[in-house]
């Protein structure tokens, strides 16, 4: 199975060394459950929900199966038009669907200080794009990290290693469902 995360720094592992970053993590954990994997980190730092659409065709090859899709934390980060960001995601999305990949999407939450309109605008993408395009959906890619000083770096923001562990950990049961609706959409 050759699943590609399609995403930014939080799945790139800016600051981590590369076996430490959300793919290679998990990797070893789909691995260590017997799971014949391999996880590609096409994660690019800085990169938004517009940026990855416009790499979609390079950063997911020929012979992908799956894709988890881990785009918007610098939209909102930015504050960028949420119609913006979701017309991206429904791109990128569809395309994938035309490619009959598999495709996990990951939520992110826009922060507070832009305030109740804009977040509750950002919040409600995923979701919406989630029932849009019927596939796997995590709602917060950050759960259970976001907010503990000890699974994050100094910049508050990227997780490290233990706060990737805790994603890879969390996220997980949502990954094998991945890999089960890719299996049963190649008939193998």
């Amino acid at each position: 199975m050759k699943i590609v995360v399609l995403g930014d720094s939080l799945s790139a592992g800016l600051g981590l060394p590369a076996q430490a970053a959300f793919p290679a993590r998990l990797e070893q954990a789909l691995t260590a459950k017997g799971i014949d994997v391999t996880v590609a980190n096409a994660g690019v730092s800085g990169d938004t929900a517009s940026g990855g659409l416009g790499r979609l065709d390079w950063s997911v090859p020929e012979g992908t199966e799956a894709v988890i899709l881990e785009l918007g934390a610098n939209d909102a980060l930015r504050g960028l038009d949420p119609t913006v960001t979701k017309t991206a995601l429904d791109t990128t999305l569809r395309k994938l669907k035309e490619r009959h990949i598999a495709v996990l999407l990951t939520g992110m939450w826009a922060p507070r200080n832009l305030g109740l309109d804009y977040m509750r605008a950002f919040n409600s993408i995923f979701p919406a794009l989630a029932s849009t395009h019927s596939v796997s959906f995590y709602p917060f890619f950050l759960d259970g990290v976001v907010t503990d000083p000890k699974l994050n770096q100094g910049d508050g923001l990227h997780p490290n290693a233990a706060g990737v562990d805790v994603i890879v950990a969390r996220i997980l049961p949502k990954v094998e469902e991945l890999i089960t609706v890719a299996r049963a959409a190649r008939g193998s």
